[in-house]
């Protein structure tokens, strides 16, 4: 006797003849290898967390001399950029061509962007006649570093030559000035030497008129042990009693009843006896030789000006005749 199929196993049976037949369009669809490629418009990497392109810090100028003087590095002027970000780490290094060394680095630190920045060199940096190779380094927080361009590429040259050699004058005899007395007018109308204790004139680099870096010595250099007492050769009104850092130091300036102004330079800090406008006597002390500002040694740097110290009409003289005229008549 034959059974007639059951509802039930009729609608199973319909179903897989359903899915046989829709079988070779799922397979058709399927991939293999799991997860789909990203579609064009997320491809490149920010799908994954990575951005598709990271802004670096631009160097948007640099400004600096092709050769100098030796010495001081010149000034440099440098400016950066980045894109939604305010602060860099800036550094700044010279490197010798010959010798392939780094001989200055100037650490900036964070610095803002978008404006112009004159870098600052560390205070003992000097560079001798040669070719450097200058190189601006940057980054962000990030740790993205500076990005060149053949534009501007961050680095420069700088060319250091040796000064023409400056032709010392030939000082003129003081008698030859109209009005001006002679060393031993100066000696016999009592004028003291201005350093009491032992002392010496040093060698060529010390006297009047010995070359420096762009200009000569305009006074005579008297060498002797710090502390030692400076004064006065003639009566007369301070004009100025203050301080160069780098160069004169602790400085005098006197205003005499002969006419002539004296300079005194490099004196011990804090030992001005003096102020300005006080009127002073001959052989009265004013300081104590030191070796402040741009000194390698202790001693008295002397100035003799006619016609105003520093002033348009005036201009200095050679110290030294004078010097030993009052040295000679034992008032040292």
């Amino acid at each position: 006797m034959r059974l007639a199929p059951s509802r039930g196993v009729l609608l199973t049976g319909l179903a897989l003849a359903a899915l046989l037949v829709q079988a070779p369009a799922a397979l058709a669809i399927a991939e293999p290898g799991g997860t789909a490629a990203p579609t064009e418009s997320q491809s490149g990497g920010s799908e994954f967390g990575v951005p598709a392109s990271i802004a670096r810090p631009q160097l948007s100028r640099l400004t600096l001399p092709s050769t100098a003087a030796p010495g001081r590095p010149p000034k440099m002027t440098v400016e950066l950029v980045e894109q939604g970000v305010a602060k860099v780490h800036l550094r700044v290094l010279i490197v010798s061509l010959s010798t392939r060394r780094t001989v200055v680095s100037a650490e900036m630190g964070w610095v803002s962007t978008g404006r112009a920045l004159t870098v600052v060199w560390p205070s003992r940096a000097s560079l001798l006649p040669g070719s450097y190779r200058i190189t601006v380094s940057a980054h962000d927080s990030r740790n993205g570093n500076i990005l060149r361009t053949a534009r501007i590429s961050g680095e420069t040259t700088l060319t250091v030559t040796a000064p023409a050699p400056v032709k010392a004058p030939v000082p003129s005899p003081p008698s030859s000035e109209a009005g001006v007395p002679t060393p031993a007018q100066t000696a016999a109308e009592g004028a003291v030497f201005p350093v009491r204790g032992p002392h010496n004139f040093g060698g060529p680099e010390n006297r009047f008129g010995a070359p420096r870096e762009g200009h000569i010595h305009e006074g005579q250099d008297i060498l002797t042990a710090e502390g030692t007492p400076d004064v006065v050769p003639f009566a007369g009104t301070i004009e100025q009693a203050t301080y160069q850092a780098g160069g004169a130091g602790y400085y005098v300036v006197e205003h005499t009843t002969y006419g002539f102004d004296f300079m005194f330079a490099h004196c011990m800090a804090n030992s001005f006896t003096i102020t300005e406008g006080q009127a002073v006597v001959a052989g009265q002390q004013i300081c104590r030789a030191g070796q402040t500002g741009d000194a390698t040694a202790p001693h008295l740097h002397f100035e003799v000006w006619v016609g105003g110290w520093q002033a348009p009409t005036g201009h200095p003289i050679d110290p030294l005749p004078y010097l030993e005229a009052w040295e000679a008549d034992g008032a040292s």
